[in-house]
C-alpha cells in the first residue's frame, strides 16, 4: 500500500528557486568502449579537487563484477569538456577484485574509496578501503576504512555520503554477508574512520535487504531523507527520514515515486534546493534519465528529462548484466553546475552537465 502521509514525492504546482533549463545541458563522453579497450564500465562517480575534475568507475573486459574488475579514473582540467585516458587506481589480486566507492575531499587531501570483494565467496562479502593523494598523481597504499571502535568496516560504502553543515558525513553501507544496507555516520570529514551504524530497521530478504543503493538529501526543516531502490520490484522508491542528523531513521516507507529498480542519487544545490536523478520507470527499463528538483524537499515541482530512450545508442559488446540504458547516476555541484556521471549500456562513461541559474 502506498502511504500518502509521507508527503515526500507529491508533485505540485509552483516554481522552484533554481532554473535548471536556463542553459542547455551538455552530454560529454568520458570513455567509450572500443575493440581495444575494456567493454564493461559502471559505478561512475565524479568530484573536483585542485580545480580538476576526477571521474572513477569500475572496469572489466566483459562482465559485471568479474574477478578481473579494477577501478580506473580520468581527469578533466576544462570543467568536464575533455577528459584524459583512464588510469588504473586499484588492481584486482589473486584474492579479490575491486569496484568504485566514491570520493571525499577534505582540506588538501583527495580520498578515493575502493570496494574490495573477496573472490569465490557466496553470498558476497565486501569491505571498503581508501587511498589518498595530495597532488593528484601519487596515491597511498590501500588502507581499511574503520568503524568507531577501530575495526575494519565489514561492508561497502555507498558512493555519495552527504556532508552536513557541522562536517558530519551521513551515508549508508551494505554490510556482509551479502548486501544488507544500514545508514552510517561519522564526524571525520574525510570518511576514513569513526563510522557508526545508525538505528535503522531494514527488511531482510535473504542475501540482501529489500532496501538497497540509497542516496540522501536535506529538507529545509533540517531533516534528512534517504531514498532506496526497492529490491522487491515495486518499481517505486522507498524512503526513510532522520530528524537527528543521521543517528536514527524511520522505518522505510514505499513512496509513489517511480523507479526502475536501479541505483539513483540525491543531494542539495547551494541554495538548499533538493535534487534527485533517476530513471522513473515502472519496469526495469533504465530510461529516461530525469532530474527532479524541490525547493523544500517535500514537493517535487520541476522535472527535466536529461536523456531519452530515443537517443540511447545500441550496445556494442555483450557481457553479463550489461543492462541497456542509463545506469547508476551520481551527481555533485561545482562552479554553479550539476555534474551527473553515469554509464550508458554499462560500457560507455558519460557526464551530463547542467548549468544552474540562481
Amino acid at each position: 500500500m502506498l502511504l500518502r502521509f509521507f508527503a515526500l514525492f507529491v508533485m505540485s504546482l509552483g516554481m522552484t528557486t533554481v532554473n535548471a533549463q536556463s542553459l542547455p545541458n551538455h552530454n560529454i563522453t568520458i570513455f567509450s568502449a572500443t575493440d581495444s579497450t575494456n567493454h564493461y564500465a559502471n559505478g561512475v562517480v565524479i568530484t573536483a579537487y585542485h580545480n580538476t575534475l576526477y571521474c572513477m568507475w569500475q572496469s572489466s573486459p566483459q562482465n559485471e563484477d568479474s574477478d578481473d574488475t579494477k577501478v580506473v579514473f580520468s581527469t578533466s582540467t576544462d570543467e568536464g569538456l575533455t577528459w584524459s585516458k583512464p588510469t588504473t587506481l586499484a588492481q584486482p589480486t589473486a584474492d579479490y577484485y575491486c569496484t568504485s566507492g566514491g570520493w571525499t575531499v577534505a582540506g588538501d587531501t583527495l580520498t578515493a574509496f575502493i570496494h574490495i570483494w573477496q573472490k569465490g565467496i557466496e553470498p558476497r562479502e565486501g569491505t571498503t578501503n581508501y587511498s589518498t593523494t595530495t597532488d593528484g598523481l601519487h596515491w597511498t597504499q590501500l588502507q581499511a576504512v574503520t568503524m568507531a571502535d577501530g575495526t575494519p568496516m565489514q561492508g561497502v560504502i555507498e558512493q555519495d555520503p552527504l556532508k552536513l553543515s557541522d562536517g558530519r558525513l551521513v551515508g549508508a553501507a551494505h554490510f556482509s554477508p551479502g548486501l544488507h544496507v544500514c545508514p552510517i555516520y561519522t564526524s571525520q570529514s574525510n570518511g576514513h574512520g569513526g563510522w557508526h551504524k545508525a538505528q535503522f530497521q531494514g527488511t531482510d530478504i535473504g542475501k540482501t535487504t529489500r532496501e538497497l543503493e540509497p542516496s540522501q538529501y536535506c529538507r529545509k526543516d533540517g531533516s534528512i531523507v534517504m531514498i532506496f531502490r526497492d529490491q522487491n520490484s515495486s518499481f517505486r522508491k522507498l524512503a526513510s527520514i532522520s530528524t537527528d542528523g543521521g543517528i536514527s531513521w524511520s522505518d522505510p516507507t514505499l513512496t509513489e515515486h517511480l523507479d526502475a529498480r536501479t541505483k539513483q542519487c540525491a543531494g542539495n544545490l547551494p541554495d538548499g534546493t533538493a535534487y534527485m536523478v533517476s530513471c522513473p520507470s515502472d519496469s526495469k527499463m533504465r530510461w529516461p534519465l530525469v532530474l527532479q528538483l524541490s525547493d523544500d524537499g517535500f514537493s517535487w515541482n520541476h522535472t527535466i528529462q536529461l536523456r531519452s530512450k530515443e537517443e540511447l545508442p545500441p550496445r556494442h559488446y555483450k557481457g553479463r548484466y550489461k543492462t541497456l540504458g542509463y545506469s547508476y547516476p551520481k551527481a555533485f555541484v561545482w562552479h554553479n553546475k550539476l555534474f551527473i556521471g553515469y554509464s550508458v549500456n554499462k560500457e560507455d562513461v558519460v557526464c551530463t552537465i547542467v548549468q544552474l541559474s540562481f
